[in-house]
């Protein structure tokens, strides 16, 4: 299958389509950083270790590899729009999942619910992604994608001041304490009515897109040589993208839904909160690519800043003193922002080092591959599931011994070190030989 979109007058038309985009693009941003909050929520409520923990994002992420070659079959015969009202229908589902789950405590049901919504984003995911990239030239994909991004990630500082609010109540004053029996029934309880309003108002948005004006992308029949699912393996810039975005959504993953639970093992009192920082320091790099790439800076070279950041602040989570203040007392403290530990500082700065990778290593990826386009963007979605191996291993390695959450750390660092050498060299190879 490959896309084919006129493209001349599909960017007459377009303000109204990637409008509509726009919006599940924040949907699908708070459903997703939602975890971030939910993590040291199930930690407090059903008295998880930081491995059991780790399982919520595992099933929600592993759910792209199960669901992304049937997310595409699904999209062959309904078509991309009927796709996102179908997966927007899925995530309603899920989100009517988690009631039964608060009232019973059950972690296998939370773990369910997590499964559907991952699944559900999944199809919503294969079908929206593609209209960001076939409107408008290639050259200008990152920048395109960045705007969708600012959505996605503003949705990301938005949920868990929502789920803190809503939810969470008074679970700042668990950070070194544990609730009483009564006290986490409280809080399991918080959980039903927003969930309801989030599943009725996710199945409305999705009736809406069903019955927009988004125009259907046009499809062709897949060349023959693209039913031969080996052959696009000989395009080495394709698989060392999809392995550099498997790392980069593990490391992603890794700063916005763990910085909640590590805050929380060191006693920060606003740990409930805190994946809100390092979404709003993506949002800044998201804003940064719109107005930089390709004007000031390529996509190259924007990648390899961003993965010499994340090097240096990973390092610097692991060397880091998490008693000390010192850098939110220059940068955040003067704004009346709170004075953050030094080593949850670099955590949300990861935000920032993140923020253009996804956006460059797309059409790096994709670049040149013509008939195989559509194959290597369904590779490319599965990559995603780096957000449930890293953060695993991460809480595999903080179990070792007393190597703790902070030392684990150093799992992203060569995770970064990968992403450097695809935006300096394996982004250009084109054969293997």
């Amino acid at each position: 299958m490959e896309m084919t979109v006129d493209t001349a007058p599909a960017q007459k038309s377009s303000v109204i389509p990637m409008a509509i985009v726009a919006g599940l693009f924040f949907i699908l941003g708070f459903a997703t950083w939602l975890n971030g909050s939910l993590m040291p929520y199930l930690e407090l409520v059903l008295t998880l270790t930081p491995v059991q923990a780790s399982f919520i994002l595992f099933t929600f992420y592993i759910a792209v590899v199960v669901f992304s070659i049937p997310s595409a079959w699904v999209i062959r015969r309904v078509g991309y729009k009927n796709g996102m009202a179908l997966g927007m229908l899925g995530m309603a589902a899920a989100a009517f999942m988690f009631i039964p789950a608060a009232k019973t405590h059950m972690f296998g049901l939370f773990l369910v619910a997590q499964f559907m919504m991952g699944a559900s984003q999944t199809l919503l995911q294969t079908a929206v992604n593609p209209y960001v990239v076939k409107i408008g030239p290639e050259e200008s994909a990152a920048a395109r994608i960045s705007i969708m991004g600012i959505l996605n990630k503003s949705a990301g500082v938005v949920a868990p001041m929502v789920f803190a609010a809503m939810i969470l109540g008074g679970m700042k004053d668990y950070s070194t304490q544990a609730p009483t029996q009564e006290e986490i029934e409280i809080l399991a309880s918080n959980l039903v009515f927003p969930y309801i309003c989030m599943g009725l108002f996710i199945a409305f948005l999705a009736l809406c897109v069903k019955f927009s004006p988004l125009p259907e992308l046009n499809l062709e029949k897949e060349d023959a040589q693209v039913a031969d699912k080996g052959s696009v393996f000989r395009f080495p810039h394709l698989v060392l993208g999809v392995i550099a975005l498997f790392l980069y959504v593990g490391v992603e993953v890794i700063a916005g839904d763990t910085i909640g639970s590590f805050g929380r093992s060191i006693g920060y009192s606003g740990f409930a909160t805190l994946t809100s920082f390092t979404m709003a320091f993506m949002v800044m790099g998201y804003f940064l690519g719109v107005l930089l790439i390709p004007r000031v800076i390529s996509q190259q070279k924007a990648l390899m800043l961003s993965a010499i950041l994340g090097v240096i602040l990973s390092l610097s989570i692991v060397l880091g003193d998490s008693t000390s203040s010192s850098f939110a007392n220059v940068l955040f403290v003067p704004l009346g922002l709170p004075a953050l530990p030094n080593t949850i500082m670099f955590l949300a700065l990861l935000g920032l080092a993140n923020a253009i990778v996804w956006p460059a290593i797309w059409p790096m990826a994709l670049s040149g591959l013509g008939s195989y386009t559509s194959t290597g963007s369904a590779m490319l979605i599965m990559a995603i599931s780096g957000g449930a191996v890293l953060p695993f291993v991460l809480a595999g390695v903080a179990s070792i011994g007393d190597i703790g959450r902070q030392t684990a750390y150093i799992v992203m660092t060569p995770a970064y070190l990968f992403i450097l050498f695809y935006a300096v060299k394996g982004h250009k190879l084109r054969s293997w030989k």
